[in-house]
């Protein structure tokens, strides 16, 4: 976005301007486009930020995250994952969860590009059938911050990436996830647990991560 502001005509006066919304920017470019001719010429900024709160954490991809439900069974209809993610490496498990039933959902980063796997089942226990999955984003591997929003409800979903986002409806009968005992972000703890296969954990940063209004990062800290 590009904004003029008008600033002071002498020496020491202050003029402030306070934006109306707030933004979400890598870098600030001030561009003069004219000055006082009688004086001399002279440029001043100071620029201030809004709160933020950052929970951040470092995989070093070989570790994982656990979250561990109070139920051995958690059943949902409704499912928000918010995240930001850097790392350098092309491929590596963002989060995972499953059910014995055969249900689950797995974001991971492939060949530099986010793939969401979700399988809710069906009525005829054919898991085969129900899987679905979408692929979003390019180049997500260039250590730059990447933010995902993803939203399910029922057998709607709405998968972000960098603002990005893709509307899809899960094959299948079921509307809900059955998920065992946890999830694990950054990678997946146990090998060979049914419908997994290997994947390579992920191995770079995550920021502010939420998982239906529960701070993971901020909770493993405590």
């Amino acid at each position: 976005s590009f904004q003029v502001f008008t600033g002071n005509s002498n020496a020491d006066s202050v003029v402030h301007h306070k934006l109306l919304h707030s933004m979400k920017a890598r870098f600030l470019r001030f561009v003069p486009l004219k000055w006082n001719v009688g004086g001399r010429i002279g440029l001043r900024v100071e620029v201030f930020g809004c709160s933020y709160k950052s929970d951040i954490a470092d995989f070093d991809g070989r570790s994982s995250l656990l979250y561990r439900f109070n139920q051995k069974l958690m059943s949902t209809f409704k499912d928000v994952v918010s995240l930001k993610f850097k790392s350098m490496q092309g491929d590596g498990v963002l989060f995972h969860g499953e059910g014995q039933r055969g249900d689950y959902i797995t974001l991971e980063l492939q060949k530099g590009k986010l793939s969401l796997h979700i399988n809710l089942g069906d009525s005829n226990l054919h898991f085969s059938n129900s899987h679905t999955s979408v692929t979003l984003g390019s180049l997500l591997d260039d250590q730059h911050w990447h933010s995902v929003l993803i939203e399910r409800f029922n057998k709607q979903v709405n998968f972000t990436v960098d603002k990005h986002t893709q509307h899809f409806r899960t094959k299948g009968d079921s509307d809900h996830l059955d998920i065992d005992y946890e999830l694990s972000f950054g990678g997946i703890p146990v090998p060979g647990k049914p419908g997994t296969f290997q994947r390579k954990n992920f191995h770079g940063c995550i920021e502010n991560l939420y998982y239906n209004g529960v701070n993971i990062i901020d909770l493993a800290k405590r």
